[in-house]
């Protein structure tokens, strides 16, 4: 990350930031000085370095003709505003949690981009219960590994259809043909069902969107679909060699991928 927009990410302003970063590198220094090190304007960096001095970024020594100045050391400052944020998020969850009126709704709702998707979704999985089904690409399964070890560490039942070639040791894992990814699109999806209440339904391509229910009949179908999936990989582990020989050609060649992906 940038240090100087990083620090604007904390609320410093542009010259504020500039000021404390120079002071990093070479303090103490007087107000003069930091304005030819930095391109501050000198009617702007004693201004700056008061709001600095005020919120504790900055200490100060000296009289108002000789006034020098050196950072905070930076864990020190970034420790305070951990704290603050922290103690900000507490506050919050607080108050919005005591104003939410949860209501269970089967409307179909949108979230939008990679990072929210793949969060909710890691909500899902540490709430479930009893069971988590679900069907991963590469890139989900290594972001919702840990989540899932941890639901099945506790009991869950967990079933996971794979479409990549990512290793997971927990509960039944199946890896889905990629010829019938490929046909039913599924190479890039992500699909959690939870306690067969909520669904999570997403496409893991660049512009990621994933549709969120607790419609009971969408959410029955979806956990169908992957739960038919993980019984027909066991089934077909289980068949005789011979058996096949005795199917439709069409069935045969669907049987046989399953092997052949494995």
């Amino acid at each position: 990350m940038d240090s100087l927009s990083g620090l604007g990410d904390l609320g410093f302003t542009e010259y504020e930031s500039k000021i404390y970063l120079s002071l990093l590198k070479d303090s103490p220094a007087n107000g003069y000085q930091l304005s030819k090190r930095t391109g501050v304007p000198r009617s702007m960096v004693y201004e700056a370095l008061g709001r600095l001095h005020t919120r504790g970024a900055v200490l100060k020594s000296g009289d108002d003709r000789s006034t020098k100045y050196r950072p905070l050391p930076p864990e020190e400052l970034l420790d305070r505003y951990d704290r603050q944020h922290q103690q900000l998020i507490s506050g919050l969850r607080h108050d919005l949690l005591n104003l939410y009126n949860a209501q269970e709704e089967e409307s179909l709702w949108m979230v939008s981009g990679k990072e929210a998707s793949l969060a909710h979704a890691a909500k899902m999985i540490a709430r479930a219960k009893n069971e988590a089904y679900l069907v991963l690409d590469d890139p989900a399964l290594e972001q919702l590994q840990d989540e899932i070890m941890s639901a099945g560490k506790r009991g869950v039942q967990i079933g996971v259809l794979l479409t990549g070639t990512g290793e997971l040791d927990c509960g039944q894992v199946s890896y889905h043909p990629p010829a019938e990814s490929e046909l039913q699109g599924l190479e890039n999806m992500l699909v959690v069902v939870v306690d067969g209440n909520e669904c999570l339904i997403a496409d893991m391509r660049q512009d990621m969107s994933a549709t969120i229910t607790t419609n009971r009949n969408l959410v029955l179908i979806t956990r169908q679909f992957v739960w038919m999936e993980l019984f027909a990989q066991r089934i077909n582990e289980q068949i005789n060699p011979a058996v096949l020989d005795q199917l439709e050609e069409s069935d045969r060649r669907i049987l046989l991928s399953f092997s052949n992906s494995q």
